[in-house]
């Protein structure tokens, strides 16, 4: 597997334009859209949470229904959730716009928004949108990264990638991109990613690639502790490439959940590291718990503490905030058996031992905490399971940014 630059557009078949709709934001692009000149089968997963954006059931009833999937348009700036009846006739609006534009079904393409809950989507504004990007469709690196740029919203970076591999002698194309920043505890994925891949593949064995893809991947990352209404993350598969078609869990397939975990896995990391206000990333890693799930559980609890990401903001090494957000995490275990360290570049530092506080140099522990990215590493000393979540620092700067966010 090779990583190589770019995003959407980067496998076989694929297009995107973007376009500056005014539907919030004024002075940048704020609508993309990525099409294939051929049918794909798809695969997708949502958010959890029972208040559900008019696009995320949209897009759940053409995924769930079996129909391929041959174009996504996207918005920034308005959410379109809590909208009611308005808010669907949205959707079918932008779809029937990329149909009339592009001779695409309108039930084979997929909407997806993000921005403000509880505003309406001015309607005149996105089929003007679809119809302005109809016309600048490209292929090439430079139209993915600015499609990545246009979902933005509080993101400070676009997020894409791409990775090469081979099956069967062809060379497969994987690519992605993805967007957010706040609002972010997925349980299911992310807030809005989309995946495009030229792989010939079945599209049950993508459901089933992707969702469990998933649980070590943008599940595993939080900033804030909210489960957003448009958690959304869509995959697109043309298969283009000409490998002889996926039916089977065998080592092509195997291969291919490998490159899906590692271009999923970049982008839930960038995420977590551009949350809102954030300085730093903050990763916790378990290993040696008893199951995999209490490691996720484990992982996942230290770096949603807010006094956890407070601690690494400040660069305070008091390892009792992070014991004790494993302590209610719901995980059982034995204080007795936990060994706990602060991680980064500038080295390792052992903090707790099987129950004991150690002595520990304090100025090494803030040069370890004052890094770009510091990990809590944890033994558990009771299995041979693992995880690793990610999340960043909680600063004042988080609270400015939400305070103020429809202004």
């Amino acid at each position: 597997m090779e990583e190589i630059k770019g995003g959407v557009t980067s496998p076989k078949g694929f297009k995107a334009a973007v376009t500056a709709a005014g539907i919030k934001y004024q002075g940048r692009t704020d609508m993309a859209m990525v099409t294939c000149e051929v049918p794909c089968v798809c695969a997708g997963t949502f958010t959890s949470n029972v208040v559900k954006a008019a696009c995320v059931q949209w897009d759940m009833e053409l995924v769930y229904s079996g129909r391929p999937m041959q174009a996504v348009v996207v918005n920034s700036g308005i959410a379109n959730a809590c909208t009611g009846k308005e808010g669907f006739d949205a959707c079918e609006a932008t779809a029937k716009a990329v149909e009339k534009a592009l001779g695409v079904p309108f039930d084979t393409v997929a909407v997806a928004s993000t921005g403000v809950i509880g505003m309406q989507l001015p309607v005149d504004k996105l089929t003007a949108g679809v119809d302005a990007m109809a016309g600048k469709l490209e292929t090439g690196e430079n139209a993915g990264t600015e499609a990545s740029k246009a979902i933005m919203t509080t993101d400070t970076v676009n997020k894409e990638t791409a990775v090469t591999f081979e099956i069967d002698g062809k060379k497969i194309t994987l690519g992605g991109m993805s967007k957010g920043s706040g609002m972010i505890h997925p349980n299911m994925c992310t807030m809005l990613g989309f995946l495009t891949t030229d792989l010939d593949i079945d599209k049950a064995l993508l459901q089933e690639a992707l969702s469990d893809v998933i649980k070590d991947t943008f599940n595993m990352i939080t900033v804030d502790g909210d489960t957003s209404t448009n958690d959304t993350l869509l995959i697109m598969a043309d298969g283009l490439a000409g490998n002889k078609k996926i039916t089977e869990k065998d080592n092509n397939y195997n291969l291919f959940k490998e490159a899906l975990f590692h271009v999923c896995r970049y982008l839930a990391k960038r995420m977590a590291s551009d949350g809102e206000g954030a300085t730093k990333l903050f990763e916790a890693k378990v290993i040696n718990a008893k199951s995999k799930e209490d490691a996720r559980t484990l992982s996942r609890a230290i770096v949603g503490s807010n006094l956890s990401k407070a601690a690494i903001y400040g660069c305070d090494a008091n390892f009792g905030r992070f014991l004790c957000a494993m302590g209610y995490s719901g995980a059982k275990f034995d204080q007795n058996d936990v060994e706990l360290y602060f991680e980064s570049t500038e080295g390792k530092l052992k903090v707790f031992d099987k129950g004991v506080p150690l002595e520990f140099d304090e100025d090494f522990a803030v040069k370890i905490m004052k890094a770009p990215e510091v990990t809590v590493f944890v033994d558990m000393n009771e299995g041979s399971e693992e995880a690793t979540a990610w999340g960043c620092d909680l600063t004042y700067d988080y609270v400015k940014i939400n305070a103020d966010y429809r202004s």
